[in-house]
């Protein structure tokens, strides 16, 4: 009987610097693995060497799939199109920096084919990143972890391994704001952690994610899967409401001691209290007004190119 076939996904972007290395020791941790494995590089629009060099590792080693999307739509994205390209029974995602090991791949095929779970995450025990970064990524992930109600989700990212039927149901969620460690706990079915420290990019440079990106990408994941921006309208209203009664009742009183400045309540009150508070109701509406606007409009999140496979 063939062995079940071993899918890894790998988005890159302008990592021309890093493809010899981590194509090798991907080979290496595949090879310990099984024979039948496909390791789909996803090119997310890079504008470096990234694609000529996995054309020519390609050239040697007809198990590399090189899929070529369109221009550069986004981390999760690349994820998505080449979790739709995969045919394993087991299919993996992994960073194409090598901040995640790939070392740690056979640790989750294992757990997977021995069928003591379903999904196979890495959890991050430690990250070899500067602390000021350390400090907003745990921010984000306790904040997360609390409001979602996904506990697992906690200090963990995309590196992770699922069988084909708990893929299955993940290929079967269509939004368009996607965070996919959200939607991998969503799903649920059995997962395990599996520890690791994160490492520091292998070439020594920043990581590809800037602040922006985070902080576009923590969006997502909170107007997604929690109601914490409800929740911040509602205690910031009910707080309002509050500063704007005791305020009422300075007002009565220095009116009636003839100390209040002429012109400070009204200006006060109403300027500095409602009109902050509106402002920032408006501004979590317009948030799920756009997200529901790009719902709406239905368009792929993606474009394939080319797709280089056998």
């Amino acid at each position: 009987m063939p062995e079940p076939l071993l899918s890894v996904i790998v988005p890159v972007f302008n990592e021309e610097g890093l493809i010899d290395t981590l194509l090798q020791r991907c080979f290496a941790a595949l090879e310990s693995i099984t024979a039948a494995f496909e390791l789909i590089c996803v090119d997310d629009g890079s504008r470096d060497q990234t694609l000529p060099r996995l054309l020519a590792a390609r050239a040697a080693e007809p198990r590399l799939k090189v899929l070529v999307l369109s221009r550069n739509f986004g981390h999760q994205s690349a994820y998505t199109a080449g979790l739709h390209a995969a045919k394993g029974q087991y299919v993996a995602m992994m960073d194409g920096d090598l901040q995640d090991p790939p070392e740690l791949l056979p640790s989750m095929y294992e757990l997977l084919r021995t069928n003591q779970c379903d999904i196979a995450y890495g959890q991050r025990t430690d990250r070899a990143e500067g602390w000021g970064r350390q400090l907003l990524i745990k921010g984000f992930h306790g904040i997360f972890s609390s409001f979602s109600r996904m506990k697992q989700s906690d200090n963990v990212g995309n590196f992770s391994m699922l069988n084909r039927k708990a893929l299955d149901a993940f290929l079967s969620l269509h939004e368009k704001n996607r965070y996919l460690p959200g939607l991998r706990a969503f799903i649920g079915f059995r997962q395990l952690p599996v520890p690791y420290a994160r490492q520091a990019r292998h070439d020594g440079t920043l990581p590809k994610m800037s602040y922006k990106r985070l902080f576009a990408l923590a969006l997502d994941a909170l107007f997604s899967f929690s109601d914490l921006p409800i929740k911040i309208c509602l205690y910031t209203g009910l707080f309002g409401m509050i500063v704007f009664f005791l305020g009422g009742i300075w007002v009565l009183v220095s009116k009636a001691l003839n100390v209040a400045p002429f012109g400070w309540s009204s200006l006060e009150l109403s300027i500095y209290f409602i009109g902050s508070i509106q402002l920032l109701f408006l501004g979590v509406l317009g948030e799920y007004v756009f997200r529901i606007y790009r719902e709406n409009q239905n368009r792929p999140i993606y474009f394939i190119q080319d797709y280089h496979d056998e």
